[in-house]
């Protein structure tokens, strides 16, 4: 009797699908294999031997010790103000709302007293029983004793012959706090562009203001009643000229513009050329990066914070190349760029836009300047969850490399204080590009291609024995 098969299987179409699926799989794991191996040669150009990893190690291991706890926000006990009587009652104040009010009974925390000031005159760092430490959030006084006004700024490093100087360009806030008008944001008049002068980045003279504002004259960009805001500057080697670029407002922010001044000399005087609105758009936070081929590039939030543009300079750094522009993160809202480069690949600290109050940080990483750029995620370790959601209660400005430390950087953040804006703080701490990045990205099947972007907490930290005129 002849069986009839109602169901065959289809064997072959099944084995095809099969192998179909395997070899989609092992295509994915050789091309993630070759990114790997294409993306460790690119970095090892320039690597350090084996003593020197050693020496690294041993020199950052402190650094990159994960300190947790700090900004304990305890609830609020007691008045605010003689106003709050009369308030009704109202749920718990969150931590933010406790740094941005300015009767909390905890704002010791966020903005520590003057005693408390890092002191380069105080030998011992008052009390501390060790010189030259780094303590994130407290005032920083220069050798005068004056509280250092340098916020929004970088810091360039020049070096001539066997020594350098790192200079400390920033805003000077040092005037009254107010708003312009009911709805405006809290302000200081233009006072200029301060420059410190450092050999060992703790220890820092006043070298006066290298870009003065406009005290009479209401058609001048510096006019004391607009804004100057995240001023940066970069040697030019071919002019050698030492350029800077800034933001430039009117008082309701509707200006949007880049300036640009030069100067023959780091401590300036800074000559102020013009103001213009780069590639044709309105320009807010920004920064500009010089790259290891002497190229130069601006970094500016736009499209009212919308997303970035990244353009080329021209060989003076004095405009923007025409057409040369590309458009990222877009519809992220990002703020406050800080770029910098490891091993051939470009990171950018970037900042969310919530005005004076502080935010959630992002790491971001690209293998071209003008992108694509991918998202990495919060760099931020140790303290709380709440402190690294608002970046230690920062926002960044710039990120430092250490010469002779590859792969060490010093997140450089403002702590702003909107009440008292002369007395907004610097929140200094150790960044470090190592390991796998913790979260997948989207161009790159799920893996992760990058190194992680680290910003260490620490209470209080300072420089390697025998880096940069440590001792």
């Amino acid at each position: 009797m002849r069986v009839r098969i109602k169901h065959r299987k289809p064997i072959g179409r099944c084995c095809s699908l099969s192998a179909a699926v395997w070899s989609l799989v092992g295509c994915v794991l050789l091309l993630h294999c070759y990114s790997l191996l294409h993306h460790q040669r690119h970095s090892n150009k320039g690597k350090m031997g084996g003593g020197d990893v050693e020496f690294r190690a041993r020199l950052t291991h402190e650094l990159e010790e994960i300190e947790e706890g700090g900004f304990q926000v305890p609830p609020p006990k007691g008045r605010r103000s003689p106003r709050a009587a009369k308030r009704r009652p109202r749920r718990s104040f969150t931590p933010i709302e406790e740094f941005l009010d300015e009767y909390s009974p905890i704002r010791h925390l966020f903005f520590p007293d003057r005693i408390t000031a890092i002191d380069p005159l105080m030998e011992g760092n008052n009390g501390s029983g060790s010189s030259r430490y780094f303590y994130p959030g407290r005032m920083w006084l220069d050798t005068d004793g004056n509280p250092i006004q340098a916020h929004g700024g970088g810091v360039l490093y020049v070096k001539k012959r066997s020594e350098g100087t790192y200079y400390w360009y920033g805003e000077n806030k040092d005037g009254p706090t107010y708003h312009a008008h009911r709805r405006g944001a809290a302000r200081v008049d233009i006072i200029g562009v301060s420059c410190y002068s450092s050999n060992d980045l703790w220890t820092w003279k006043n070298e006066g203001i290298v870009l003065a504002g406009e005290e009479t004259d209401p058609s001048h960009d510096l006019y004391k009643l607009n804004v100057l805001e995240r001023p940066k500057v970069i040697y030019n080697d071919k002019t050698h000229k030492y350029v800077m670029w800034m933001h430039i407002d009117d008082v309701n922010y509707t200006k949007a513009s880049v300036g640009v001044a030069v100067s023959g000399h780091p401590t300036g005087p800074f000559e102020y050329l013009y103001s213009k609105q780069p590639h044709g758009f309105d320009s807010r936070d920004m920064t500009i990066f010089k790259d290891d081929d002497g190229l130069a590039y601006i970094i500016y939030s736009s499209d009212d914070n919308c997303e970035l543009h990244i353009g080329r300079l021209t060989d003076d750094y004095l405009d923007v190349v025409p057409n040369v522009m590309r458009r990222i993160l877009v519809g992220k809202r990002r703020e406050a760029p800080a770029l910098f480069k490891h091993q051939g690949t470009y990171y950018m600290i970037t900042s969310g836009c919530t005005g004076w109050a502080p935010n959630e940080a992002l790491a971001h990483a690209a293998e071209s300047i003008m992108g694509p750029w991918e998202t990495m995620g919060n760099p931020c370790v140790g303290g709380t969850k709440v402190s690294q959601d608002a970046t230690f209660f920062s926002q960044s400005t710039y990120v430092l490399p250490l010469p002779g430390l590859p792969g060490m950087f010093i997140f450089m953040a403002d702590r702003w204080n909107p009440a008292e804006l002369n007395n907004s703080r610097y929140v200094w701490l150790p960044l470090v590009v190592g390991g796998a990045a913790d979260r997948p990205l989207e161009y790159s099947f799920g893996f992760p291609l990058w190194s992680r972007v680290s910003i260490y907490w620490h209470r209080r930290w300072r420089l390697p024995n025998g880096s940069i005129g440590q001792k």
